[in-house]
C-alpha cells in the first residue's frame, strides 16, 4: 500500500508545472519560515520564548532518534528500489524516518502546544512538507507518517515535561 499510494503520487510530478516548482521550493526552502517563526517567537513574549526553547530541544531529540534510528534499520529510498519520477537530487542513504519531516513536525508541535492557531498553521505547512518530499521521489508516505508521529510524541513528552519542571521550580 505504501508503494502504490507513493506511485499515485509521484505519476504527477516531473511535468515541468507550476505544482513541480512549489513542491521543489516547499521541499528545499519551507525550513527558512520555520526558523523565522522560530525568532519571531523567540523576541515576543516568554510564554513564546519557552515554546521556542522546547521547539529547539525538540528538533536536537528528533535529529538523535533519527541518527539512531539509521544506524540500526536500513530502508532504500523510493528511486533505488523502482523506476520513479525524482525532481532534485537525493543521498542514498534510509528513507525512514525523513529528517525534513521530523524537523518540521517538531517545531509545529510544540508551537501548537502553546498557540493553537499559530501551530494549526505550522502543522499544515509541515503536512505539505512531507507531501513535497513525496512529490519530489524522496520519500514514502509511510516515512512521513512515521516522522510525524516521532516528532510529535517528543514534542508533547517535551512540553510535559517542561511544565512538570516549571511547576516543581515555582513551588
Amino acid at each position: 500500500m505504501d508503494n502504490k499510494v507513493f506511485m499515485q503520487v509521484n505519476r504527477l510530478s516531473g511535468r515541468g508545472s507550476a505544482i513541480d516548482l512549489l513542491m521543489i521550493w516547499i521541499s528545499k526552502r519551507i525550513r527558512f519560515v520555520f526558523i523565522f517563526v522560530l525568532v519571531f517567537m523567540w523576541f515576543k513574549n516568554d510564554s513564546y520564548k519557552n515554546a521556542a526553547n522546547n521547539a529547539v530541544m525538540s528538533m536536537g531529540i528528533t535529529l538523535i532518534i533519527h541518527t539512531l534510528i539509521k544506524w540500526f534499520y536500513f530502508k532504500p529510498r523510493p528511486f533505488v528500489k523502482n523506476r520513479v519520477g525524482i525532481l532534485i537530487p537525493s543521498k542514498l542513504d534510509s528513507t525512514f524516518p525523513s529528517k525534513h519531516s521530523l524537523l518540521v513536525f517538531a517545531i509545529s508541535t510544540s508551537i501548537f502546544l502553546y498557540d493553537r492557531f499559530l501551530g494549526s498553521i505550522m502543522w499544515v505547512l509541515s503536512l505539505l512538507t512531507g507531501f513535497s518530499r513525496i512529490w519530489v521521489g524522496h520519500h514514502y508516505p509511510s516515512d512521513i507518517i512515521g516522522s510525524a508521529f516521532i516528532a510529535s510524541i517528543t514534542s508533547i513528552i517535551l512540553d510535559k515535561i517542561s511544565h512538570k519542571n516549571i511547576h516543581f521550580i515555582r513551588q
